[in-house]
């Protein structure tokens, strides 16, 4: 799937974040469904899709990450993909936080608007800090959690999303730009990188006001916000499936979440920070076999 149909399978909320009302894409694969057997205007809620899975992103990301394992997943799950705010689709206006703490009150503002009491979270660098505290805040609305190479702890923010934090992105030539994007999603990959891919990672930056929204996400990073986690409040089954590579955030702190929340550990070899990229099909594979491990959790 390309970066154009995933865009066009969104659809659009508003969430409200620190009082301020703020729009939110995000591909619902019961809505496609609805949509496809009924019509444009279906409700979503009347379709028996199975339990639901959230996916979130990281930086600098967007939903479109999942793209390789999200909607694998459809048969058996309602699968929701997100853009966070101030990302993707999602509005990169002006005038509201982009830190992970305000992530975690869009995405309770998304669950409330889809109606989902409990759900399924899987996420990869900053949205597993997001995934963290959510869990943490509200144990009785995670049912599971995949956690890949994950911001936790005191393990960022890295130098490469520091520096685009800085007001000279704002400013900086197209052209220098794409490279240093070029830099984090083709040279990041292990091997050579899908050319859609990173096609599709580059898209939301390059677009007019994509600079600045990009520098408003980079200096919302912010250590303290998974410092100050509670992590013995998360009370549900874990996964920390991991690329084994990752000098982001290496598999030290993989173990490190998976010991103290009696989690298990499941590293992936061959696989740098895109793990969900550079392994798309084992990794969906173990995430479906602990999903269904885990099915019965759901409320």
């Amino acid at each position: 799937m390309n970066y154009e149909q995933w865009a066009a399978d969104q659809e659009i909320t508003t969430v409200s974040v620190d009082g301020h009302e703020v729009e939110m894409a995000y591909r619902d694969s019961a809505a496609l469904a609805a949509a496809r057997s009924s019509g444009e205007h279906s409700d979503p809620r009347d379709e028996d899709s199975g339990p639901p899975v959230v996916f979130l992103h990281g930086i600098p990301t967007w939903g479109f990450l999942w793209r390789g394992v999200a909607p694998h997943l459809e048969s058996d799950y309602r699968t929701i993909v997100p853009d966070m705010v101030g990302y993707g689709n999602s509005s990169m206006a002006e005038g509201f936080d982009r830190s992970i703490r305000a992530q975690e009150q869009a995405l309770d503002g998304l669950l409330d608007h889809l109606g989902l009491d409990s759900v399924h979270l899987v996420a990869h660098d900053i949205g597993g800090g997001v995934a963290l505290r959510f869990a943490a805040h509200n144990p009785d609305r995670v049912a599971s959690l995949v956690c890949s190479n994950v911001v936790c702890y005191d393990s960022w923010p890295v130098e490469f999303i520091t520096d685009l934090g800085l007001p000279k992105t704002a400013e900086m030539a197209d052209d220098e730009l794409e490279a240093k994007l070029d830099f984090a999603f083709a040279d990041g990959a292990y091997g050579e990188a899908d050319s859609e891919f990173v096609a599709g990672m580059k898209y939301p930056w390059l677009r007019e006001g994509g600079k600045r929204a990009l520098a408003r996400a980079a200096v919302s990073t912010n250590t303290n916000h998974t410092i100050e986690i509670d992590y013995a409040a998360i009370d549900c089954p874990l996964l920390c499936l991991w690329a084994e590579n990752d000098a982001m955030q290496p598999i030290a702190y993989g173990e490190r979440l998976a010991a103290e929340l009696g989690g298990d550990l499941d590293p992936l070899d061959e696989a740098f920070h895109w793990v969900v990229e550079d392994r798309a099909e084992t990794y969906r594979e173990r995430l479906a076999a602990f999903l269904a491990d885990n099915e019965h959790r759901h409320t």
